[in-house]
């Protein structure tokens, strides 16, 4: 696919980084009023980005990563230091990943703090805290077989209690102040238009400022890796690479390139037309990889070498596995591939015949 004019000229420029990363648990400017705090997390991907908008008397702070005695900790010091000692008036939630909402409700009980975030995510998130389970359910070790996942992996799941957001969530308390696409939210003395993103996560809340150049984008734009999109247990026959790539086409005439792009993780950037531009062709390419591979039946699991070009071990096999039924899952609903149930309960994903 060729570059158009626009592109091809963000494509010259590059994607520029203008900032050093702080240290997890400290705080640093990147604009006036906006402050860019790292919180660790305990996975593969350490930390999560979150910003802290300056209300004068109190804080507005766009997600709030996980809860944890270790987190509690950081925070209490971040409020007397960083953050002035001044309170956390309101929390805005881009979407219900617990590494983003995990302390939300912390906040909520500590300060009072108004919750401010899509239906979906609300609803999502506050269900999933509350859904604990002791061991993996019917309808997970179904999604698994129907996946192909090896034996190996099976029989090490199926012995261990399965990760529950409520590991690293506080309870979500009832109530918040929901936000639609095409809303207005005033937050650190700028108008923040916002626009709703899916695939990564539905209703994924994205704010655009009116006033300079900045752009809260959570996950669903990040720099140097491609959010992860994946079909779960929940909704097995679903599309979010579909949405994803619908998302990015109707978000992609918004980006200018001195937009300065705050996202979830990695590090704030410019050169966003660029950038929009690769997230889309990344999974284009992905999906013309895959159907080269689909000549032959294969399960999902058996597609991980076209989609993701290198190993796969443990710490990504979850995160790769329903990566790639997203992709099997799209060419199956744009009627490019078909499947069939092996015995063992797998799909058998094959490319029709031209």
């Amino acid at each position: 696919m060729s570059l158009d004019t626009k592109s091809e000229r963000a494509a010259l420029n590059g994607l520029r980084y203008p900032f050093e990363a702080p240290e997890n648990g400290s705080a640093l400017e990147v604009a006036e009023g906006v402050l860019w705090i790292r919180m660790p997390l305990p996975m593969a991907l350490d930390h999560v980005n979150i910003y802290a908008l300056d209300e004068g008397d109190h804080w507005t702070i766009v997600d709030a990563g996980v809860y944890s005695k270790r987190s509690v900790a950081i925070w209490e010091n971040l409020l007397a230091g960083a953050l002035g000692g001044k309170p956390v008036g309101r929390v805005i939630l881009t979407h219900h990943h617990p590494d983003h909402v995990g302390a939300v409700g912390w906040f909520r009980d500590r300060f009072d703090a108004e919750l401010l975030t899509t239906r979906t995510a609300f609803l999502t998130a506050r269900m999933l805290i509350l859904d604990e389970e002791a061991e993996p359910t019917k309808q997970a070790i179904a999604y698994w077989r129907s996946a192909g996942m090896s034996e190996e992996v099976m029989q090490k799941r199926l012995n261990e209690r399965p990760f529950n957001f409520a590991d690293i969530s506080h309870p979500l308390p009832v109530g918040y102040t929901r936000v639609r696409q095409g809303d207005v939210i005033r937050a650190g003395g700028r108008d923040w238009d916002v626009h709703i993103g899916n695939g990564h996560a539905p209703e994924h809340l994205t704010l655009w400022s009116r006033d300079d150049n900045l752009v809260i984008s959570g996950d669903q734009i990040l720099p140097s890796i491609s959010p992860n999109i994946g079909v779960h247990p929940t909704e097995p026959e679903a599309d979010p690479l579909g949405e994803w790539l619908e998302s990015c086409l109707r978000l992609q005439p918004l980006a200018r390139e001195d937009h300065l792009v705050l996202g979830g993780h990695k590090t704030p950037f410019t050169g966003l037309p660029l950038r929009m531009h690769q997230l889309i062709e990344n999974h284009h390419g992905g999906l013309r990889r895959l159907l080269q591979h689909l000549e032959k039946p294969r399960t999902a699991v058996e597609c991980f070498p076209p989609l993701f070009k290198r190993s796969i071990d443990g710490g990504t096999y979850g995160l790769a596995m329903v990566e790639a039924v997203a992709h099997l899952n799209h060419l199956h609903h744009t009627g490019e591939v078909t499947r069939e149930r092996r015995a063992d309960g797998a799909w058998l994903w094959q490319r029709k015949a031209p």
